[in-house]
């Protein structure tokens, strides 16, 4: 057997967090609090108030794509506290919505755990080459995760090129709590904004403290296609399983997911209906790697072991790296185990094209496991993604390393399906 770590080249790509990007948070949102600065602001006069608000503006406009915007919103969000009646001029109500917001670098700690699927649009690119986007969990004070997005472009030879990352990060224009059905957020952006400015944050109680490890997937039904993402939503005491839809990364729904085999973290969705059904690679007891069906996308009520732990790298727990990818020969899942000293690495195996419950064929070792340049970081001896895209052959993987920097690692997909066992 060719020797494993050959089978997948690592390439000089990378890209680190950017403590520069930021967004603008609710802040001090306490109607005594409210009161209090309205009635100190009150008292100022006019001049010192426009000094005041001159120099808001100098230090902070420029870091928003729309800063009177934000500061807008936000007066309308506190001025129900304010006495009826009360006119103020745009001066003093941009002061008054300043005291209120927050910045909040959402990459400060982070940026990690990618994942990768075609982009809706492949118009006018050159002939073999493929768009693509990439959610990525970013991380900032108080360890809140929240979602971004990038987008780049591989060409016939598998060489990989990111777009370049805007300078500004923008919440939804719209948000909607519950508007479609219980336990569903929808959301919306400015069209205008570019992809990788949008950024979705916690919204609901259930995601407070952070939306965590985002598997995106291209699912085509019908020849309808829609992008889900599974993730995890985390209150800082539970967890939650919940699923991302759109269909152009403009406009979002976030529905909760129920049953009884919703129980853990890891849940990959099939890009495709299996003899009819919906199926998704989870894990119920955080230790083996499961298969479940449902005729309900949002509800799953029982799973069984597709795969248990079986080498000592993986010992200590097993699971998926995003969505089954299919091939000719049958579905490839690439795994992670995490063994000795919490290390983790990624492998693979390969499931039966039509009966995804069986395994045909799985590597011994680790297929991509933390060099000397890779294990240092913000979680240390980690690889680690959320999905990955098969393109011309090429198995094409994003990745981060110790939740600290992500870059890309590229295979041969017929190469490492003959190296199997």
């Amino acid at each position: 057997m060719k020797h494993i770590n050959r089978l997948i080249k690592r390439t000089p790509l990378k890209f680190s967090p950017n403590p520069k990007r930021i967004i603008c948070r609710p802040f001090n949102d306490n109607e005594v609090k409210i009161k209090k600065i309205f009635d100190l602001i009150s008292k100022m006069g006019d001049e010192e108030i426009e000094k005041m608000d001159n120099r808001l503006m100098k230090e902070f406009s420029w870091r928003h794509r729309n800063f009177n915007q934000i500061l807008a919103d936000r007066y309308r969000e506190i001025a129900p506290v304010l006495p009826s009646g009360v006119s103020l001029s745009q001066e003093r109500k941009n002061m008054l919505a300043s005291y209120f917001i927050m910045e909040y670098s959402i990459e400060a700690a982070a940026l990690f755990n990618p994942s990768i699927v075609l982009h809706p649009d492949q118009a006018g690119l050159a002939k073999g080459s493929a768009q693509f986007i990439m959610s990525l969990r970013a991380t900032g004070e108080g360890h809140i995760s929240s979602i971004e997005f990038m987008s780049g472009e591989v060409d016939a030879q598998g060489q990989l090129k990111l777009e370049e990352v805007s300078r500004f990060a923008t919440s939804p224009a719209e948000i909607c709590v519950d508007c479609e059905n219980p336990g569903t957020v929808e959301i919306k952006f400015d069209p205008q904004t570019d992809l990788s400015e949008r950024v979705i944050f916690p919204v609901s109680a259930d995601e407070s403290n952070g939306i965590e490890d985002v598997r995106l997937v291209r699912f085509e039904d019908a020849r309808k296609v829609t992008y889900y993402g599974t993730f995890t939503a985390y209150d800082g005491h539970q967890i939650k399983s919940k699923l991302l839809e759109t269909k152009d990364f403009i406009h979002f729904k976030i529905h909760t997911m129920n049953g009884a085999a919703i129980k853990d973290k890891g849940m990959a969705l099939f890009p495709r209906k299996i003899n009819g059904r919906y199926a998704m690679i989870s894990r119920q007891d955080d230790f083996n790697i499961r298969i479940m069906f449902s005729d309900d996308i949002l509800h799953w009520e029982q799973s069984k072991i597709l795969r248990e732990p079986q080498m000592p790298w993986e010992f200590v727990k097993s699971g998926n790296i995003g969505s089954p990818l299919e091939t000719d020969q049958g579905w490839l899942l690439l795994t992670h185990g995490v063994g000795a000293m919490r290390k983790y690495v990624i492998s693979a195996c390969l499931l039966d094209k039509n009966d995804p419950t069986k395994v045909i064929s799985q590597f011994k070792k680790p297929l991509l496991s933390p060099n000397e340049d890779e294990r240092e970081g913000y979680v240390p001896n980690v690889v680690y993604s959320c999905g990955a895209m098969i393109h011309r052959g090429k198995l094409i993987l994003p990745y981060a390393m110790s939740d600290a920097v992500s870059g890309f690692a590229i295979a041969d997909v017929q190469t490492l399906i003959k190296q199997m066992e």
